[in-house]
């Protein structure tokens, strides 16, 4: 490894081995969960079952990171902002990390007795779905680098790390399974990696371009938010028997609580505004420096897509 790629490998630091504030702070916001509970743990603020707690915290954050790692290509379009794709590897990690520490969590509530571990693994479902996803979680980790990625060649590195969508889709029904509690939360979760899919099959069929145009991201977002509310009403309809006229009306309702359709639509609004104001800023600059920012922003074609291409 060369001195250069050795300073990229640093997580603050740019494709140019200098500080970057956007790896930081996005290093920063991944630690801190992990940090907090290592502190929570510390002062014994967990509760009676401790390593349960650091097991659903674990597994939440995991979930979160994946949905991020799986946006960060359709926001490079939404938002015209491409040094996002550099995140991506960062996010990546921090999903495996997390998802270890949940299964080792996991296994340390059962006092790391391994046969017991194992067979509620398999006896359990929703554990059996879930350990799957870490299992497929190993190779897309263990290919992270740089050198993995020259080693593989581009076309079947991007291959193997196309299962992050089979993952995704496991880790949505994990979650949804072993929530007892409430299912708001499941259901956004499910919600967004829906969103995120259908923007892929999107992109696929138009372009990425045109996927991640003003229009068409708040056309998808509106069907995404519908879709929310009617999966909630289904869910509770197939589940215990309440009709849609009772679940529905509830969406337009403050006293019923926060429901998935409003948390999905604040996100949607959130995504849409960044792209809009994204769109002003870039439309104020004057056509010279729009074009030199543009390529200063174009990223550089990692050794695994030189080579995908020579291909």
């Amino acid at each position: 490894m060369s001195a250069r790629e050795a300073s990229f490998s640093l997580p603050w630091l740019d494709r140019r081995g200098e500080f970057s504030s956007l790896k930081a702070l996005v290093f920063a916001g991944i630690l801190l969960p992990g940090l907090w509970l290592t502190v929570r743990a510390i002062s014994g603020t967990l509760g009676p079952r401790a390593m349960i707690e650091i097991n659903h915290q674990a597994g939440l954050w995991a979930v979160r990171f994946l949905l991020l790692t799986l946006a960060v290509t359709p926001l490079r379009f939404i938002w015209r902002w491409p040094e996002l794709v550099f995140l991506r590897r960062m996010l990546g990690v921090a999903v495996f990390a997390y998802a270890a520490i949940h299964l080792v969590a996991y296994a340390g509530d059962l006092t790391f007795d391994v046969p017991k571990v194992v067979s509620e693994i398999f006896a359990r479902p929703y554990l059996t779905i879930g350990f799957a996803a870490l299992i497929m979680l190993i190779p897309l980790a263990a290919t992270s680098t740089n050198g993995m990625m020259r080693r593989m060649g581009g076309l079947q590195w991007r291959a193997l790390h196309k299962l992050i969508y089979p993952i995704t889709a496991l880790a949505a029904v994990h979650f949804f399974l072993q929530s007892k509690l409430g299912v708001t939360e499941p259901i956004v979760i499910a919600a967004l990696a829906i969103w995120l899919g259908a923007w892929r099959l999107l992109a696929a069929r138009i372009g990425e371009q045109r996927a991640g145009s003003l229009a068409v991201t708040i056309g998808l977002a509106a069907v995404v938010v519908i879709g929310t509310a009617l999966g909630e009403a289904l869910y509770y309809y197939l589940k215990i028997g309440v009709p849609f006229t009772r679940i529905l009306p509830t969406n337009f309702a403050w006293k019923s609580g926060i429901r998935p359709a409003w948390i999905v639509l604040g996100i949607a609004i959130v995504v849409i505004a960044v792209a809009y104001g994204r769109g002003l800023l870039e439309a104020r600059r004057p056509r010279g420096r729009r074009a030199q920012a543009s390529v200063a922003a174009k990223p550089s074609p990692s050794p695994a897509q030189r080579q995908g291409k020579a291909a």
